[in-house]
């Protein structure tokens, strides 16, 4: 994974490993301005559920894609990260077009959806059969910032799901996962940006969505640290056995 500082003049950093830290003092893997961020501000880690993102004790509100996030949050590379005025882009390693192109029969084609996870058009969910235009004067009305137009279009292809940019914004790239693309064939669980626009590509049948990292897992939770839940049943049953000879004990006297 690799965190790109768009409109900074800031090289690419990369994380290759299980825990990376982000805050003002000079020990963390990733060093923001003090007036941006705390001294241990945040970190991001891998566990079962994939890449998750704490916020530190100490540190303010930060946000996702423009949504603020208090405690923690699932990432996944395309997401956008803000600290104060510091913004990061979260990038797959590798370009979609360096991967392996999914080929799916015309008889085993699976439902596509388009759901969109930020941006205008959050909360939606757009179905994809034969092909779905995004844009001003689609069905999906893809609207940018400053008067900027763009369209896309999703479409099947000798057994690929493509997606090619129609319009081009001249402000705003195209991004797969982080990536920026003019068109690309897709994969389940890829991540489309534009704008504030971002949609992800929901096509379970297709193939299990894969690993965004790969790295060893963090530390183990507090809770998974914690004694078996066996445990709880035994303190009920002490806790009731008491109360019931104090029960008992108080009959007798009376």
């Amino acid at each position: 994974m690799r965190i790109e500082f768009p409109h900074a003049a800031r090289e690419d950093v990369l994380w290759d490993g299980p825990v990376l830290t982000i805050g003002s003092a000079p020990d963390n893997a990733v060093v923001l301005g003090s007036h941006q961020a705390a001294a241990h501000h945040l970190r991001l880690y891998s566990d079962r559920r994939g890449c998750l993102l704490q916020v530190l004790p100490g540190g303010s509100r930060i946000y996702v894609n423009a949504r603020p996030v208090r405690e923690r949050a699932l990432l996944r590379a395309g997401d956008v990260l803000s600290v104060g005025d510091c913004r990061m882009l979260l990038k797959a390693d590798d370009s979609p077009d360096a991967r392996e192109v999914l080929v799916i029969p015309e008889h085993s084609r699976c439902p596509v959806a388009l759901r969109a996870v930020a941006g205008p058009l959050s909360g939606r969910v757009f179905a994809l059969r034969d092909q779905l235009e995004l844009g001003p004067h689609s069905a999906v009305p893809l609207e940018l910032p400053q008067g900027e137009t763009a369209s896309l279009r999703l479409y099947w292809q000798d057994g690929q799901l493509r997606l090619s940019q129609q319009q081009v914004s001249s402000r705003y790239p195209l991004r797969i996962n982080g990536r920026e693309v003019a068109e690309a064939a897709l994969h389940p669980g890829d991540q489309l940006g534009l704008a504030t626009h971002r949609f992800v590509v929901d096509a379970p049948g297709m193939q299990a969505e894969p690993e965004l990292l790969a790295f060893p897992a963090a530390d183990p939770l507090p809770e998974e640290l914690a004694g078996p839940r066996g445990e709880v049943w035994w303190l009920i049953v002490t806790a009731a056995v008491l109360a019931l000879g104090i029960a008992l004990v108080l009959l007798v006297r009376l």
